[in-house]
């Protein structure tokens, strides 16, 4: 008995693998190479038009391949004359309207970021006044003399 391993002793793959070849003779014909991760690619801040290219593709492919579907439904729904199947067709008719409605979101909502990067202010420039209201009170009461002098 004490020859043996527990039988409660966790067994990775790699052992269990070992041991079958080991019990049946087999010589392992693929080298095991280590595993490498593949990091994705970070996102750049340009990548947005290239989303909504993939986006809008994504919308076509979808209302194309539903479109297709809902011919042969309608052709099924024809010969059977089942209401199920006319209810299956109404169903795949919203889905496919509600596509077409995303699609339009799709270009209002690039349409407005675009326009947001084309009206965002390039200069910024603020007037700001540092002292107390006394000197404010006094610089405005000047202004307001000069102004009447020149009207004069």
């Amino acid at each position: 008995m004490k020859d043996r391993e527990p039988i409660d002793k966790p067994l990775s793959t790699k052992d269990v693998d070992d041991k079958l070849n080991e019990v049946f003779e087999i010589t392992p014909t693929v080298e095991k190479l280590p595993v490498a991760k593949v990091m994705p690619q970070k996102i750049k801040e340009d990548d947005s038009d290239t989303d909504f290219q993939y986006s809008r593709e994504n919308l076509y492919n979808i209302i194309e391949r539903g479109s297709d579907a809902m011919d042969g439904l309608l052709e099924i729904a024809k010969e059977t004359e089942h209401p199920r199947a006319y209810e299956v067709v109404g169903q795949l008719i919203d889905k496919l309207t509600n596509a077409n409605k995303e699609l339009i979101g799709l270009h209002k909502t690039m349409q407005s970021m675009k326009e947001d990067i084309i009206r965002s202010p390039q200069n910024v420039t603020n007037a700001l006044f540092v002292g107390s209201t006394a000197d404010l009170q006094k610089m405005l009461n000047k202004n307001k003399k000069t102004i009447k002098d020149k009207e004069d």
